[in-house]
């Protein structure tokens, strides 16, 4: 029975179930589960490509990205981000990284039909796009009046997490994908589970991935360094709001009570150059300008 609910979506901890040498099979059974390719065009084989030195400074900093790259049998590359927080401007975010990843695969010389296809896929801890009702997400390039696409070389995933949650339709029984989402929200019952981990090989191989990392003391330093950065941000973040609002409160009150001087001013000189008070005598009054005065 799972006593521990250590937060698969940690980027740090994602990152070391699925982006190490030897973690092909997880990788490999969670990618087919977000793309949904007929089983003849399932991937057969994925190729981890490391790229990061995880250090310290970079657990500790809470802008940097912890993704996991691979490369498909057929030459697809694939990288899979985790974003926990709403850094603004996801949608651009998401299609700049795209571009550095397309453009890696452009060598000196190289003809552009062999640049290979690159598919990003993102996983959400917030609300994306709460005008689209799904939680699962895809992007092509179409053309706007024929729906033709352009070119199959870019393919972007968002995956809503708290989309998810609310998805009351939830079939782990047949969807792969519910399944791996059930296992990655921390917060799914105990009991769901241990039920995904019996119906999915690659699920049970993450799984054990995670208790292996749980209870390396050094990686799970890192994972918890990673979770104190992420909720430093965010509670700087939070404090910054409420700052803001009390400003803004603040000033808002102030600007309400210029308002009603000015008001009041105005009526009192409106009164006294009916009563036909010299202007310089009423702007020495009410702390008006002539010029405002003249235009009563």
């Amino acid at each position: 029975m799972i006593t521990h609910r250590i937060n698969p979506l940690n980027d740090y901890m994602f990152l070391k179930i699925m982006g190490e040498k030897g973690d092909e099979e997880q990788l490999g059974a969670f990618l087919n589960a977000v793309l949904e390719r007929p089983e003849q065009e399932a991937l057969v084989s994925v190729e981890i490509l490391e790229n990061k030195t995880i250090t310290a400074e970079v657990i500790g900093d809470k802008t940097s990205i912890l993704d996991v790259r691979a490369r498909t049998k057929g030459g697809e590359r694939i990288n899979v981000e985790v974003q926990l927080r709403n850094l603004g401007n996801m949608d651009r975010r998401s299609l700049f990284y795209w571009s550095l990843e397309f453009s890696r695969g452009l060598e000196a010389g190289q003809n552009y039909r062999e640049v290979p296809k690159v598919i990003a896929i993102t996983i959400v801890n917030y609300e994306f796009k709460a005008e689209a009702p799904g939680f699962h997400l895809r992007f092509h390039i179409w053309e706007d009046t024929c729906r033709v696409l352009l070119t199959d070389a870019l393919e972007i995933h968002f995956i809503d997490m708290v989309k998810f949650r609310r998805f009351r339709e939830k079939d782990i029984q047949h969807k792969p994908l519910h399944r791996w989402l059930t296992w990655l929200d921390k917060d799914s019952p105990a009991g769901v589970v241990e039920e995904v981990l019996k119906m999915d090989r690659g699920i049970q191989k993450a799984e054990e991935k995670m208790g292996f990392i749980s209870r390396d003391k050094e990686a799970l330093r890192a994972y918890q360094m990673r979770e104190l950065a992420l909720s430093d941000w965010i509670s700087g973040l939070n404090h910054a709001r409420e700052e803001g609002i009390q400003e803004g409160m603040v000033k808002g009150r102030e600007e309400g009570i210029r308002e009603g001087v000015v008001k009041k001013a105005l009526e009192i000189a409106r009164n006294l150059k009916r009563m036909g008070i010299p202007g310089e005598q009423i702007a020495h009054t009410t702390g008006l300008s002539l010029e405002d005065i003249e235009q009563l």
